[in-house]
């Protein structure tokens, strides 16, 4: 099997489909165009294909000419609600735009398929393509793991492995790490309950607005006071509400925020401190409050001996110059995590950026003006393909 020159092969067909997708991104659990587009793609290749039930996502399997163990692929499907700006032919009209790069994932996976299927009689296992809606905030993993998803052939898969498209690295690099590869993501919601009034007569009214506002300074230095510098948190305040009215004090105000932790333990402290937190400085201003921390996306962990293999694999096919180790985790947060709680492997950044822009300038993901460049299709399909032959091709 010479996946690269392969994989070649089919680099126009996998360019066509992701520039098809891209023009119309959908967003969330639901994305029917995206899957029939899909299932269109892989419609004649050996696969016995499931859709969702809660989700549209697809889960295809392949089974070898012999049997062995069962690998799991993943690419997500969903966009972003970001309006396009790219200038690109190809630019999505419908308001949402493929900003994180998941039509380059799906196509990907599109060809890891191609190329498994056409040398399925050498494989002594099976293959897991999971198509996955949701993974922007929904937690669409988890919805296909409550499907069976690891159940699909019969067998739990031994190994799985996902590749993720940025912009801030150069073009068709491999880049990973052994163990936190990627933050937990979770959301703060604080509100404070005060007693509104006439805006003229703060002092007949207790105003839960300066307590909001005490605790968007308190999170930061607690981030930087009570948490260990070597197991850093992100604490970022994206949301702030209250009245309507100018001259209304409101009888509420919110706030809400992104906590990226590198550790469960880390995590387990803030789920207790931080409530507390909000607590204690609203009983100070003679407010009560209503504090929670939700966990979302649990850390992403790369198996050791997986990811010690990825890294071998991808060297051999690619070059050394091709394949990094990164020093530290992304404060990014992914739901393939839900994955590799249940079974060992790696998640796998590959860098996209087109070769017009430079590191300094390139956009980062979730950007409306973000650019990825499909010329990275070709070798994304041969990694996840050659991932699989490791565990199904005795050497």
């Amino acid at each position: 099997m010479e996946f690269v020159g392969e994989g070649a092969g089919i680099a126009a067909g996998l360019v066509e489909l992701r520039r098809g997708l891209h023009r119309v991104p959908e967003v969330g659990l639901q994305l029917p165009g995206t899957q029939a587009l899909v299932l269109d793609a892989i419609g004649g290749l050996p696969l016995e294909v499931t859709a969702g039930k809660e989700l549209t996502s697809v889960v295809a399997v392949l089974r070898g000419g012999a049997p062995g163990p069962t690998v799991l692929l993943r690419g997500d499907m969903d966009a972003l609600p970001v309006v396009e700006e790219t200038g690109l032919e190809y630019a999505a009209e419908n308001g949402n735009m493929h900003a994180c790069g998941h039509d380059l994932h799906t196509a990907g996976l599109v060809g890891a398929a191609q190329l498994l299927s056409a040398h399925r009689e050498e494989l002594r296992g099976n293959v897991i393509f999971m198509f996955q809606p949701g993974e922007e905030g929904l937690g669409g993993a988890g919805y296909m793991l409550r499907e069976g998803l690891l159940q699909a052939t019969g067998d739990k898969p031994i190994a799985a492995y996902a590749l993720h498209v940025w912009a801030q690295a150069g073009k068709g690099v491999f880049q990973m790490r052994t163990g936190t590869m990627m933050a937990s993501s979770n959301q703060l919601h604080i509100t404070v309950r005060g007693k509104g009034g006439h805006g003229s007569m703060p002092d007949r009214t207790v105003d839960p607005v300066p307590v909001v506002a005490e605790l968007v300074l308190a999170l930061q230095t607690y981030a930087t006071r009570r948490v260990n510098v070597f197991d850093p948190v992100v604490i970022t305040v994206t949301q702030l509400e209250a009245g309507v009215a100018i001259n209304v004090i409101p009888n509420t105000a919110r706030l809400g925020a992104t906590v990226r932790t590198l550790s469960d333990a880390t995590l387990a402290q803030l789920t207790r401190e931080l409530p507390a937190l909000a607590e204690r400085i609203a009983a100070a201003h003679g407010c009560t409050v209503d504090a929670r921390l939700n966990p979302q996306y649990p850390v992403t962990l790369n198996d050791a001996a997986r990811t010690k293999e990825t890294s071998q694999v991808l060297t051999d096919l690619f070059g050394a110059d091709r394949v990094q180790d990164l020093a530290n985790p992304l404060m990014g947060a992914e739901d393939f995590s839900m994955v590799l709680k249940e079974v060992p492997g790696t998640f796998v950044m590959v860098g996209a950026r087109p070769d017009d822009i430079s590191a300094e300038e390139a956009p980062s993901n979730h950007s409306s003006i973000v650019r990825f460049d499909d010329a990275v299709l070709a070798d994304q399909a041969a990694a996840l393909a050659q991932l699989a032959v490791h565990h199904l091709v005795p050497a």
